[in-house]
């Protein structure tokens, strides 16, 4: 399972970059595909709802009873997570705008968007460096087997299905590099 949220950290990781090379887009003064950038946005809600919800669900309790001295670090993510999600409907709804033809400040947009990569790559990071250390600290591969499996099923079956609603993203992503979070 650990080995599975570093894979999801790595393709998070690169669908950040693809919005990364649209907003350096706007910020030249181009229309980037904003089309592409919807998909981006979409595909990022759905796997925060359909998988990074029910595991922070499933796994924030568990956390909680091996490890208390975690509850503030478990806290701030959540709260961080929070306003990240706000940030993204943000920029969801205001993609809505601009693919109905209606103006918006295009400069507020590149604002709020680089706003977010900068927040979601901070969260990934300190997902990285503190709770990552804790999980391998305090489970074995038979607890975040079990967890794994405490899952609702709908989250892994979703995520699978993702990755066929968004075949000129996963275009995109092929040809992303690897970047550093």
């Amino acid at each position: 399972m650990l080995n599975q949220l570093r894979l999801d950290h790595a393709n998070m990781a690169r669908l950040l970059h693809v919005l990364q090379l649209k907003h350096k887009t706007l910020a030249e003064g181009e229309r980037p595909d904003f089309q592409l950038v919807r998909e981006v946005v979409d595909y990022i809600l759905d796997y925060m709802d359909g998988f990074t919800v029910p595991l922070e669900r499933v796994f924030g309790q568990e956390l909680m009873d091996k490890a208390p001295e975690a509850q503030g670090l478990s806290e701030r993510l959540a709260d961080n997570y929070h306003a990240l999600h706000e940030r993204l409907m943000r920029l969801s709804q205001d993609l809505d705008m601009v693919l109905m033809d209606v103006a918006i400040p295009m400069d507020r947009f590149a604002d709020d968007l680089g706003a977010y990569l900068e927040a979601h790559r901070a969260y990934l990071r300190d997902e990285r460096e503190e709770l990552f250390p804790l999980i391998r600290e305090h489970f074995d591969d038979e607890a975040l087997k079990k967890l794994a499996e405490s899952l609702p099923e709908g989250a892994t079956a979703k995520l699978e299905s993702l990755q066929e609603a968004y075949p000129d993203l996963y275009a995109e992503l092929c040809a992303a590099p690897d970047p550093m979070v």
